[in-house]
């Protein structure tokens, strides 16, 4: 059974539709990365799939007892409250000295269990919110935007880690991305969304759909990066269809 699945969810705000007809389903192990420009209903799509935002059409069925970790796109801390590493972790649950060391070594920042968090940099700060998300063990790790911020190598770090955060934990991984040059080749799928999903599949076949092309244009800018490592592996997935058909030539970068 797939951890969840949306079956022809739309989504308003005020009257104003942002989502329609999504069709959609994650499987346990999975990495899914959302990409979109902005405004295109990524944030929202994300916060459906949470059960934070009720669809006005369609139904969300969630695996039975299922776990999620959610990293959000920022979050704001008061700089002047002291609010040592530690102690964030604790909350709401209280964590063990021993539990808080092992998940802040899991995420690269063995050291910071007592700096405050107004002092941490933006990695450190992104690594420890992802180490609260872990500690539940979670069946799936949800990611909105979580690279904001961060420099090139900063953002390619981050997304090596939730690979190995993926294979050590067998978790799913769905991640929003405003990194439209920077997507993990390890995904299993890359999902474009504008309002509705435009197309879908392996990042090489999404990097090539015209769909894609039209809303993002030529060059760089527009293009998928596809970080290649050993265990890489690629689903060949169709790509949705509309009527936008756009054949303009694009190179993608290719980081490694």
């Amino acid at each position: 059974m797939s951890l969840i699945t949306a079956n022809s969810v739309s989504v308003s705000y005020g009257g104003r539709r942002v989502l329609t007809g999504i069709d959609f389903q994650i499987d346990r192990g999975e990495i899914v990365t959302i990409v979109g420009p902005n405004g295109s209903g990524k944030t929202s799509f994300l916060r459906t799939l949470l059960g934070v935002v009720a669809p006005d059409k369609g139904r969300i069925t969630r695996a039975k007892g299922m776990r999620i970790g959610y990293v959000p796109q920022r979050l704001h801390l008061d700089p002047g409250l002291p609010m040592p590493v530690a102690r964030f972790l604790s909350l709401p649950t209280r964590q063990s000295p021993q539990e808080i060391a092992e998940v802040l070594g899991r995420v690269g920042v063995p050291d910071v269990a007592r700096q405050n968090m107004a002092t941490l940099s933006g990695g450190q700060f992104q690594r420890v919110l992802l180490a609260r998300a872990l500690l539940i063990r979670p069946d799936i790790l949800m990611l909105d935007e979580p690279t904001a911020g961060l420099d090139q190598p900063g953002v390619a770090a981050f997304y090596r880690l939730i690979e190995d955060v993926r294979r050590d934990l067998g978790c799913a991984v769905l991640s929003v991305s405003h990194d439209l040059h920077v997507v993990m080749s390890a995904s299993d799928r890359v999902i474009c969304i504008n309002g509705h999903i435009c197309c879908e599949g392996a990042p090489q076949v999404v990097r090539d759909a015209p769909e894609y092309r039209a809303l993002f244009g030529l060059g760089t800018g527009g293009a998928l990066a596809l970080y290649q490592h050993s265990h890489d592996h690629v689903h060949d997935e169709n790509c949705a269809h509309n009527d936008n058909h756009n054949h303009a030539k694009e190179h993608a970068d290719h980081a490694g």
